[in-house]
Order: structure tokens, then sequence, then C-alpha cells
């Protein structure tokens, strides 16, 4: 599997391209190859192409990201996959309780106007 190892300190990441086995996490250290490096507030990437290449003919398989940012290098070709998470339809049940609201005030406003005149010249004549 070709991997991101996150070195660097807090609040700076940086990021080693490594070659290991599946089942084994990127912290343990037992690495098969280290590949390049990559750092995400520069955008600078050192990366040996050959060896990459050869590592994923022989089935080594790059994570998304990985694969995103060779491809965005040119060292392989193929489609971007969507690496955020999906978002979850929220459901919204205030907008129809708002809307019914809304369409009692609109229906009390066309109302209103027509007892509003009759008021004023109540009030007008009294003053």
């Amino acid at each position: 599997m070709i991997r991101f190892q996150r070195i660097g300190r807090t609040n700076d990441p940086a990021f080693r391209i490594v070659l290991l086995e599946k089942a084994r996490a990127a912290k343990t250290g037992s690495i098969v190859e280290q590949l390049g490096t990559y750092n995400p507030k520069s955008k600078a990437l050192t990366l040996n192409e050959e060896s990459v290449k050869k590592w994923i003919a022989q089935g080594a398989q790059p994570t998304d990201s990985i694969r995103n940012l060779l491809i965005t290098k040119g060292v392989i070709t193929g489609k971007k996959v969507n690496v955020l998470p999906k978002k979850s339809p929220i459901v919204k049940e205030a907008p129809a309780e708002v809307a019914a609201p809304a369409a009692q005030v609109a229906e009390a406003a066309a109302e209103a106007p027509e007892e509003a005149p009759v008021a004023e010249e109540a009030a007008t004549p009294a003053a």
C-alpha cells in the first residue's frame, strides 16, 4: 500500500509517501520504502516517480489521496476520486412550519389594508 506517513510538528503537517504492507500502521516504522515527501501548506512534493511506477506495476495500491496527488502530478493517468465524506441529507421540518405561519400572515396582511382605512377615517374626524 502506498500511503501518507505524517511527520512534522503540531499544526505544521508534513507527510512522507511510503510503501508498506496494508495491515501495518504507518506509525510503526516498518515501511518497505520511502517514495517521497509532501508538504500540504507549501504544496512542495518530492517523489521518486520510477519507484512509484514500479511498485504500482507490482500491485501496490495507492490510497485515494495519494492517487489524486499522482494524477495531478502526471505520474499516473485516470480519474480522481472524491476523498471527502458525503454530506448526509438533513431533514428540515422547520421550513414547513415557518411557511404555514407566513401564509397566515400574508392572508392577514391582505385583509388588513381593507380594514385599516376605515379605522383611520374614524380616528381622523374625532381628533
